[in-house]
Order: C-alpha cells, then structure tokens, then sequence
C-alpha cells in the first residue's frame, strides 16, 4: 500500500519514535492542583466540625451536674480542640501552594479567633470542673441539713428542772431552732449569688442568726434538768459542726466557679465563638468558589 512521500514501514517507524519521544516526558503528578482544592476543601469543612464539636463539649462540661460528667466533657472539649489546630495546620501549606492569598487571610483571621477563643476556654474548663457551686450545694443538701436536724432533735429532747419552765423552754429550743433554719435558708441564694456585695450581706445575716441561737443555748442552760444536760451538750455539738460546714459553704460558694464558667460562656465566649465562626464559614465559602471555577 502506498501514500505520497510515505510507506507503512516509514510510518511504523515514525510511530515507534513518538512512543518512545512520549515515553520520556515527565508524567502530570497526581498532586493536581484540582486534587489539593478538593482536601482543602475537606480539611476546612472538619475544621468547622472539630470546632462545633469543641464548643458544645465544653458548654456540657459548664453544665454538667457532676464532677465525673464535667470532666469527661472537659476531656471531649480538648481532644476536639487538638483536632482543629491540626486541621488549621495541615491546610496552611495547602493554601500555600496553590496561592490563595484571600484564603490565607481567612484562614489568619481564624487561627488568631481561635487563640483567643482557647485562651478563654481553658479558663472556663478550668472553673467548670471545679465544681464549687455544685459542691456547696451538695453540703448544704447533705452533711450540713443532717447537722441542723441533729441540733433540732437534741433540743426536742430537754426538759426543763421545773415543770413551771416547760413552755419557757420549747421557747427557747424553737426559737434557736429557728435560727439554724434561717442560716439554711440563706444558703442557696448565697451559691447562686455572683455579686460580691450582695454575698457579704447574706453572710451577715447568718452571722446573726447564728448569735441568736447560740444566745437561747446559754439561756437553756440555766433552765433545762440535769438529765438533760446530755442533749443539752450534743446541741451545741451538732450547732458547732453546722457552722464549721456552713463556712466551708461558703469558701465554696465565694469562688464562684459554676456560676462564673457560665457567665464567661454565655458572654465573652459566645462572642469569639460567633467570631471563629464566620472565618471559618468565610473560608468554605471562598473555597467553593474556588471549586466551581476550577470545574467549568
């Protein structure tokens, strides 16, 4: 078979030689530039992942109910956190690479949130599982209600040396009774009060309840019948043992951290989340673009 100027064996030889020409060219690398838009894009959608996951871990650690449960949410709300700053880290070079400066900038404006947001977190972590607030509260609940039923039941338990001073006596017992009840009523608005101001006045009006009741165990004492004098000391006992709980409460209470690892996230936090939020939805965005101009 014959073609001007060519023979099937000139161009079997020419096919030949392209083959081999092809063959020494370097390959197109599998990095395209396609390839690493698409894992950016991938990192910087787990980014927003990672960091919803770190915010709502930590927000259940401020509102959990105990110590065991704060905690283990402290723990999620770190591990998602490490997961983030290795995210940022690994589409960095990414963004580098393909010369996306706007990109970049987002991705800047994020990492510099986000520094400020861990910075405030570690602080509210750290409130949150302290627990104080909730601490007080379970001895208010606890060991300090048994102590007060303790000094009610001693002086229901006394009588008088002369029976002319009966009602004289239960006077007195329920009037100092009355008065470690007062001191426990004032104990929950003291754990949840945040204002200095206001905890010192409430500490005042246990001060004086706690003189009043001890004013009716000294008048009890001249009144009250030798056999009584048992319950008489085991009253004092149980009122001593009330108010060595009642100022540990109140250590608890003053620092304050349930109450303020919650005002820190429902302000000052909230707002840098908000903040770190919209970089990184920024970012998506402008990666999407990105992808749709890279696939027309």
């Amino acid at each position: 078979m014959w073609f001007p100027g060519r023979t099937i064996a000139g161009m079997a030889v020419a096919a030949v030689v392209a083959a081999g020409v092809a063959g020494c060219t370097t390959p197109t690398p599998p990095d395209t530039t396609l390839q690493r838009l698409l894992e950016a894009s991938k990192l910087a959608a787990d980014l927003l992942v990672q960091f919803t996951k770190a915010g709502d871990a930590a927000n259940r650690a401020v509102m959990a109910d105990t110590d065991e449960t704060s905690v283990a949410f402290a723990r999620e709300a770190e591990r998602a956190t490490q997961a983030v700053e290795k995210d940022s880290g690994a589409l960095r070079p990414l963004l580098t690479s393909l010369q996306y400066s706007n990109e970049l900038r987002l991705l800047d404006e994020f990492d510099k949130r986000f520094a400020d947001y861990r910075k405030l977190d570690r602080s509210v972590l750290d409130l949150a599982v302290a627990n104080t607030n909730l601490k007080a509260q379970r001895l208010s609940f606890g060991p300090a209600r048994e102590a007060a039923d303790a000094f009610r039941t001693s002086l229901d338990a006394m009588m008088p040396a002369n029976q002319a001073d009966m009602w004289h006596v239960k006077a007195l017992a329920a009037t100092a009774v009355a008065a470690v009840r007062e001191i426990q009523a004032l104990q929950a608005p003291h754990i949840a009060e945040s204002d200095d101001a206001a905890m010192t006045s409430i500490e005042r009006g246990m001060t004086a309840a706690e003189g009043h009741a001890r004013d009716q165990l000294k008048m009890l004492a001249g009144l009250v019948a030798s056999g009584s004098r048992t319950q008489l000391a085991a009253a004092s006992a149980s009122l001593d043992r009330f108010m060595e709980l009642n100022a540990q409460l109140i250590a608890l209470s003053r620092r304050n951290t349930n109450v303020r690892s919650l005002a820190l996230s429902l302000g000052q936090k909230r707002m840098l989340t908000a903040a770190c939020d919209d970089s990184l939805r920024a970012l998506q965005d402008a990666l999407s673009k990105r992808g749709f101009s890279a696939t027309r």
